[in-house]
């Protein structure tokens, strides 16, 4: 047997948690089109900051990346994405404990369940560029 029939591929599958409610209050609150217009640019800087924290991490700048990921808890608790909040809130307390172990498992965590939110948001709002 080749050693390389013995290699398992490990996959990720993280569940993403959406508040239905709070989004239906967002719709009531703005109307429909101010709504989405709203989605769109939350799921726009939702990506990119899930991208700085990223970047961040790289560079090892944790005062960055605690920040950035506690405006992504803000951002998200904001459109219903408790997931992706409770994990955001998480990198930002291993920051603090100075944990990078932890820092780095929760922030790869925190990107899975971030582009799984994003996904379900737009599929969910059946969003359209």
């Amino acid at each position: 047997m080749n050693v390389v029939d013995k290699i398992i591929t490990i996959e990720h599958k993280e569940s993403v948690r959406l508040d239905s409610d709070r989004l239906a209050g967002l719709y009531r609150q703005l109307g429909d089109t101010n709504a989405v217009d709203v989605l769109c640019r939350t799921i726009e800087e939702l990506a990119v900051r899930l991208s700085n924290c990223e970047r961040f991490w790289r560079q090892r700048d944790w005062a960055g990346l605690r920040k950035c990921s506690k405006s992504l808890v803000a951002i998200s608790e904001q459109v219903g994405m408790t997931a992706l909040a409770r994990v955001a809130g998480d990198v930002a307390h291993n920051v603090d404990a100075g944990d990078a172990v932890a820092t780095g498992a929760t922030l790869n965590r925190l990107i899975r369940v971030g582009e799984g939110s994003l996904t379900a948001v737009w599929d969910q709002q059946d969003l359209s560029v």
